[in-house]
C-alpha cells in the first residue's frame, strides 16, 4: 500500500461538452457537484457533508461518471464487472467513512486512460486498515480487504494542520 502519491489537482471549471451528473437529485440542499476536464483526464466531485442517504447517493454519482465516460452500458462480461468492482469500492469506501470518521465530507472520481482513481474526504483521525487475519466467515470488517484487493493500489493522504484524512483507491481501467 502506498500512501504517499498526491492526488490530481483540483477543480478546472466543468467539462466542456456539458456532461455531468445533472440526472441525480440529491435530498440534502448542501449536496453539490462539479465536473471537470484536466489535461491527465476527467474528474467529477461531489459535497456529501450533511447529506442523507450518502452511500446510495455517493454510488449513483459514480454509475453516473461511468456512463458518461464510457465505462456503462458495458459491451464485454469484462467491461461489466470492472464497473461493478468500481461501484462496489466506492461503496466501501463510503460506509468506512460513515461508520469510522464521522462521514464524509466529499466524493471525487477521476478518469484517464489506464486508471480510475476514487476519493472520500472525511474529517476522521483513524487509520483504515484491512483486518489481518481476514477471516472470510466473520461478520463485518471486510470493507478494507476488498478495496485492497480489487484495486491496483489504494492509500490515505493527510493535509499538515487539518483534521480528517482523504482515502483513495485506483483501478484499472477496462481494456
Amino acid at each position: 500500500m502506498s500512501t504517499t502519491r498526491q492526488p490530481p489537482p483540483g477543480d478546472f471549471g466543468p467539462e466542456p461538452d456539458g456532461a455531468g451528473p445533472s440526472s441525480l437529485t440529491a435530498e440534502a440542499s448542501d449536496v453539490s457537484s462539479v465536473a471537470s476536464v484536466t489535461p491527465e483526464g476527467r474528474v467529477r466531485s461531489l459535497t456529501l457533508s450533511g447529506a442523507s442517504g450518502v452511500v446510495p447517493l455517493a454510488r449513483d454519482f459514480t454509475r453516473q461518471a461511468l456512463y458518461d465516460w464510457g465505462w456503462l452500458p458495458a459491451s464485454t462480461a469484462d467491461r461489466r464487472a470492472a464497473a461493478e468492482d468500481v461501484l462496489l469500492v466506492i461503496s466501501e469506501l463510503v460506509t468506512n467513512a460513515c461508520l469510522h470518521a464521522e462521514g464524509p465530507e466529499e466524493l471525487r472520481v477521476s478518469c484517464t486512460a489506464k486508471v480510475l482513481r476514487l476519493e472520500v474526504t472525511d474529517r476522521g483521525a483513524g487509520q483504515p486498515a484491512p483486518r489481518t487475519p481476514h477471516r472470510a466467515g466473520r461478520p463485518g470488517g471486510h470493507g478494507m480487504f476488498i478495496v485492497q484487493r480489487l484495486c491496483l493500489d489504494w492509500g490515505v493522504v493527510r493535509a499538515p494542520g487539518t483534521p480528517g484524512k482523504t482515502v483513495w483507491a485506483e483501478l484499472a481501467a477496462p481494456a
